[in-house]
Parts: C-alpha cells; structure tokens; sequence
C-alpha cells in the first residue's frame, strides 16, 4: 500500500477504539489488560525483527505500542489518551519524512543522506523517540506508565512491559546503525543525488518533529494535567 495510506491506518484508524476504551475504561478488567498488553509487545517486537519494509516495521511498531496504551486504561485513562497522542505525532513525522523521500525499504535509507542530511537526522531522532530513549518525548509515556504501574503494585508488570520494549529498540537500533551510523569511516559508493526543490508539502515536517522529540522538559506540566 502507499506510504499515505499506511499513514492513515497506523494513526487516523487507532482514535476511535481508543475513545471507546477511554469511556469504558472504568468496567474494564485489568487481568484482560495485562494479557493484551503482554500479547501486543511481544508479538509486535518479535515480529518487526526480521523485516526489511519501513512498512512492516511501522506496523509492528503500533502493534507494540498499543501494548502501552492498552495496559494502562484502566489506572489512569488520560494517560491512554496521551501515550496515543505522542505516538501518533511521532508516526506521522516519520511517514511524512518517508513519503517525502520516496524511502519504503531499510536498504534505501543507507542512501537517504545522499539526497537530503536533514531528513537523516529527522528519520534518527523520530526513531529514538519511538523506541523511548531519554531526553525524547516518547520517552514520557513509557516512563508515566511504569511509575503508575509501580505504585499500583504492578513491579512484575511493570519490568516485563521495559524487557519487551527492548525488542522494538532494537529493530530501531538496526534502521539507525544503516541510515546514519555507516556513513564514515567506510566509503560510500552511492552518487550524490542533485538535491531538487520538494514538490510534497514539508511545511508539517518541522513542527512534528520538535514535538515529537522535544517535549519531554513538559512533563511535570502534564503529570499535573492527567
């Protein structure tokens, strides 16, 4: 399917089962949750391993993440809400910095500095703040999530959702290392493209990436506000 179009079903698609599971949330049952929320982080780690396409990977990526936003529906809602917000801001920079570079497969990244250094760093710093790594922004509802499960008696828990959240860090890790991390000391044999004004619409691009990977000094803000 086209970039866009995955685009649509990993973010637009996953509003309105949330703000289902956000109302019902106070009839939900947590040894439910907790099953579901094992089953998506496992099986959406495990398999986004072995994948070439950036869109399988993206689409193994939400199934884990939902994992997140599933666990936590019933101790604190707003946090569902938020942990999808960040999520979805995040997906949509890294589908909009794709689509804009024609980039579908894991081996075409490599090359993606010879067209354009900015939207390698774009790719890496969204990458980090999928896979939760501090000073990002998706660092925050990964770490808001395993403080509410600590202090609702939930250690156990809370140590198997970090463990599981370690498979999708390192399919990131392996996109990272190809796309900024052979460029030096080893040679590149790609030609550099001649760099043509975007015919896509970029204006987007710039916000979603500050706020996907620049908001994390906030959350005192919204640990208040959930």
């Amino acid at each position: 399917i086209p970039l866009s179009s995955g685009m649509i079903l990993l973010t637009w698609q996953k509003i309105a089962p949330t703000a289902l599971l956000y109302q019902i949330s106070p009839s939900l049952n947590m040894e439910i949750l907790i099953m579901l929320a094992i089953l998506s982080t496992v099986l959406g780690g495990w398999g986004g391993l072995n994948q070439t396409q950036m869109r399988k990977v993206l689409a193994y990526s939400s199934i884990a993440h939902m994992g997140w936003t599933v666990i936590i529906a019933l101790i604190n809602p707003n946090l569902t809400i938020l942990s999808l917000m960040i999520y979805i801001m995040t997906t949509l920079t890294l589908f909009m910095t794709l689509n804009l570079s024609s980039t579908t497969k894991i081996k075409s990244i490599s090359n993606l500095w010879n067209k354009s250094t900015p939207m390698t760093m774009i790719v890496l710093l969204t990458l980090l703040s999928l896979g939760g790594l501090p000073p990002l922004t998706g660092f925050m509802p990964k770490w808001l999530i395993l403080q509410e499960l600590v202090i609702n008696n939930n250690p156990t828990m809370a140590i198997i959702m970090a463990l599981s959240a370690l498979l999708n860090l390192f399919f990131y890790m392996r996109i990272i290392y190809v796309s900024s991390l052979t460029m030096f000391p080893t040679n590149n044999s790609s030609k550099h493209h001649w760099f043509f004004t975007p015919t896509k619409t970029t204006n987007m691009i710039p916000t979603l990436t500050i706020i996907s990977s620049m908001l994390l000094p906030l959350t005192p803000i919204l640990m208040i506000m959930t």
